[in-house]
């Protein structure tokens, strides 16, 4: 029997929201508007005074794990470089910037000087105005030539929000220029009047890598005007691009980098990031091109008061008999009330869509019952809104008018919502460098700040509240991405082919794994080689063959069964689990049914309900090992890497009631199944070890699951990922091992870097495994330590003491040269 989990797709079930009255500590103020708000930093309340106001409560206190204090530090100035036009510098100054901060005027004389160069600088450092200067005055330049469109500039953001305030800002910025800047933002909530008159006449255009990749690339003779004077390629919130969609971004650079060398261009690259380790090596790879360092943050930083906060436990119990902890929704949504009701200008970040809209509502509700008109001065910003919706919600948010608001990552990245006095972070949200960025967003007018984790019932982040020098004391990750990939490099090859015939002097600029991929691409009659080049042979869209975020499919549409409106849609390889027939469906506060899943026609029909429980899949996972690359021997067991094959089929799902999470049934399914082949990471145990450890037959199967939970929980602490995108399992005894194995593998086609990343930190990674189990102070297991919210087997069988058992004889045959301390292979070098 395999114990299994499917790495993307399946949504926490809903845990209690509220488990004991709500009790506000908080004095009630008598005026809620927005000039009674404490905005001014000479009256605004102290980080500290902010955060004892929200620990004064009932066993308030005692949630807080750790406290800490980043002190502020003075900022460095510089001159302004020369080449500067005094145009520009006079508009930064009227903007009340007298002079650049030091590495703002570093990195803007290397992109004078034709250096591509990657600005990696604390948040609110002033990244945009680094990259900004040398654009607009290169544009302003190009604005006097005598011939020709002059000029041109392309930004590029991870997310529409971020490109949306990017361009607000240039166009203040850039005002008293005149129409020598002329940005546009160019994405697909432009209108198709609108896209016209960017392509014409817009240079600096605003976009993100999806639309590059499927309508500017694939347009490139009507952007020829534009290309051909293209000088900066700015490249935000590069850190963002990691794992497959880093490494699908890195193939389309290269595209675009060959188009324009076709129209006599070589742009210079400009990157910003937050939060990078080694950023000019992580740069490098992105682009393809040598890029220079700045990273001596000269800005000044206000105070940081950075809390971890644990949620109590309840006297409820989930599966299998755990006791339950409140959950970070609920925790998040009081906290967010309370800072409401204090006036304190607040963002509380939340992994999921539904949990955003889960605590807007509860804020909401629980603010109306002190002060109705208060209620409305709290939202929810997610992906899926309309538009003008997001804009609407941004605007609000920066003039002051939101006090609160319940975000997914789209408010992560950049967008500018200075004046902020907190940060909510409900749930480690995967990696320090978000963290930081997450946190980062208060404080950004120079102010002090208060940031608090909300550590979800989970692993890694009760690890993490009670060992916070994994989060305080380490470096921010490296960026892991492979553009040598041959799941990821072939549907670009195509694309490439099919914007300008490859021929042998592009295989330099793809990479060393082109030249044996195209040959089968021809042998795939996807190319044809005629004389010198290769061509797309085929009608449709070579664009179309993959999709850069990594979920590839075509997405399900989500339509009311009534109506036949369209409420949304979801990932194609998420619907098995997200959209199957019966499940509950959560869209802008409304409860929804789903009716019918036509994988044919990839429709999802629903229709409006309010049953009293939530749908979680329930799934099968079978794996076979491909090939072993790496072998490293552990004591007599086992520590492999290399390629699988994972089998997977949803097979049932459970209903579980709302409040207490008690299951009310269960319904079988019938959805085929699915196949990936991707990189893992196994270790295997012998007969012997397990006599060591005193694990007998009986009890095998659920050390091994146990083991592999808690490790799952616990990578993203060593590599750049969620726990959504890696996935395990675990045999008793594996048909090609032959041995008791726990596999952790990548979510993705192809491999993501993270089992590769899990197998040269193995030592550690399972060190701490081993300890997140152990130190946990349950029984026998909970969803702090071998409770997983996305087993495929309902958390049985587990057992917790096997477990510490089993890790500690395999950790005892650990060489001492452990991969963690060797030389880094293809993901982490290349």
């Amino acid at each position: 029997m395999a114990f299994n989990h499917l790495p993307a797709g399946v949504h926490d079930a809903l845990a209690p929201l509220s488990v004991t009255p709500v009790t506000h500590s908080v004095p009630m103020a008598k005026n809620h508007r927005s000039e009674g708000s404490p905005t001014d930093p000479a009256t605004r309340p102290t980080p500290g005074a902010v955060l004892d106001r929200l620990a004064s409560g009932p066993s308030r206190a005692a949630r807080i794990t750790h406290t800490e204090h980043l002190p502020p530090r003075a900022g460095r100035h510089a001159v302004w470089p020369d080449r500067i036009r005094p145009e520009v510098i006079a508009a930064v100054q009227a903007c009340g910037i007298e002079h650049p901060w030091a590495h703002q005027a570093l990195a803007a004389e290397h992109a004078l000087d034709g250096d591509s160069v990657v600005i990696a600088t604390g948040t609110a450092s002033g990244k945009s105005l680094a990259y900004l200067m040398p654009t607009l005055s290169t544009l302003l330049d190009g604005s006097e030539a005598a011939n020709g469109r002059g000029a041109t500039a392309l930004y590029l953001a991870p997310t529409k929000a971020l490109a949306a305030d990017q361009r607000r800002a240039v166009r203040e910025l850039a005002r008293p220029l005149g129409t020598a800047v002329r940005p546009a933002v160019y994405d697909g909530d432009t209108p198709v009047e609108e896209r016209e008159w960017v392509r014409q006449y817009a240079n600096y255009v605003l976009t993100n890598p999806d639309m590059l990749h499927r309508g500017i690339l694939p347009s490139h003779p009507r952007w020829s005007s534009f290309l051909r004077a293209l000088k900066y390629v700015i490249v935000d919130e590069c850190h963002t691009y990691r794992g497959v969609f880093g490494s699908h971004v890195a193939q389309v650079l290269r595209r675009l980098r060959r188009l324009c060398a076709r129209y006599g261009a070589s742009p210079v690259f400009l990157l910003a990031s937050a939060t990078a380790a080694e950023p000019s090596v992580a740069a490098g790879r992105l682009t393809g091109l040598p890029v220079v360092e700045v990273a001596d943050d000269a800005s000044p930083r206000g105070e940081l008061v950075f809390a971890l906060w644990e949620p109590p436990l309840t006297e409820l119990h989930g599966e299998r008999g755990a006791p339950v902890r409140r959950t970070a929704t609920a925790e998040t949504a009081d906290l967010l009330t309370d800072l409401t009701l204090q006036g304190i200008r607040s963002v509380a970040f939340v992994r999921s869509r539904r949990g955003a809209e889960l605590i807007s509502v509860i804020a909401q509700e629980r603010l109306a019952e002190i002060d109705r008109p208060l209620a409305r001065r709290v939202a929810a910003y997610r992906g899926g809104y309309l538009p003008e919706e997001r804009r609407a919600l941004e605007r609000a948010l920066h003039s002051g008018e939101l006090l609160g608001l319940a975000a997914t990552t789209a408010l992560e990245l950049g967008v500018d919502v200075s004046g902020l006095d907190a940060v909510l972070i409900a749930g480690y949200p995967g990696t320090r460098a978000s963290l930081w960025q997450q946190a980062g967003r208060a404080g950004r007018a120079g102010q002090g700040a208060l940031a608090v984790l909300v550590a979800r019932d989970d692993p890694l982040d009760t690890f993490l509240v009670h060992h916070p020098e994994a989060l305080f004391d380490q470096p921010v990750e490296s960026t892991v991405l492979d553009p040598d990939n041959p799941y990821v490099l072939a549907p670009h090859l195509c694309a490439a082919a099919a914007e300008l015939p490859l021929t042998d002097d592009d295989i330099q600029l793809f990479g060393p794994a082109c030249a044996d991929l195209l040959p089968q691409l021809e042998a795939a009659k996807l190319l044809r080689r005629r004389t010198r080049a290769w061509h797309w042979t085929r009608r449709e869209r070579a664009a179309d063959l993959t999709d850069l975020r990594g979920e590839g499919g075509r997405p399900v549409q989500v339509v009311e069964a009534g109506t036949g409106r369209l409420l949304g849609t979801v990932d194609e390889a998420a619907s098995h689990t997200a959209v199957h027939e019966g499940a509950v469906h959560l869209h802008q506060g409304r409860t929804y049914l789903v009716r019918s899943l036509d994988l044919d026609d990839s429709v999802a029909l629903v229709e409006q309900a309010n049953p009293p429980y939530t749908t979680v899949a329930r799934d099968t996972t079978a794996i076979s090992v491909l090939e072993t690359d790496v072998t490293v021997p552990w004591g007599d067991g086992r520590l492999c890497y290399g390629s699988v094959e994972v089998t997977n089929q949803v097979v049932s799902f459970l209903r579980r009631r709302v409040i207490t999470g008690e299951v009310l049934g269960e319904t079988k399914l019938d959805l085929p199944p699915r196949t990936l082949r991707t990189r893992a990471v196994w270790w295997t145990v012998t007969e012997d070890q397990l006599d060591e450890a005193r694990i007998n037959p009986e009890i095998l199967g659920g050390a091994l699951h146990a083991a592999e939970h808690a490790s799952i929980g616990m990578l993203p602490l060593f590599a750049t990922c969620d726990r959504w995108d890696i996935g395990g399992v675990s045999i008793p005894l594996h048909p090609d091992t032959l041995l008791p194995t726990v596999f952790v593998y990548d979510g993705h086609p192809g491999g993501a870097g993270f089992a590769e990343r899990a197998f040269h930190t193995a030592r550690a990674w399972l060190t701490a495994t081993r300890e997140a189990i152990a130190s946990c102070e349950c029984d026998a297991g909970c969803p702090s330590c071998i409770q997983s919210p996305k087993c495929g087997n309902g958390n049985d069988p587990l057992h917790k003491r096997g477990a510490v058992r089993l890790l500690t004889v395999l950790l005892k045959g650990a060489p001492e040269e452990s991969p963690e301390e060797r030389p880094q292979e293809k993901t982490e070098a290349s």
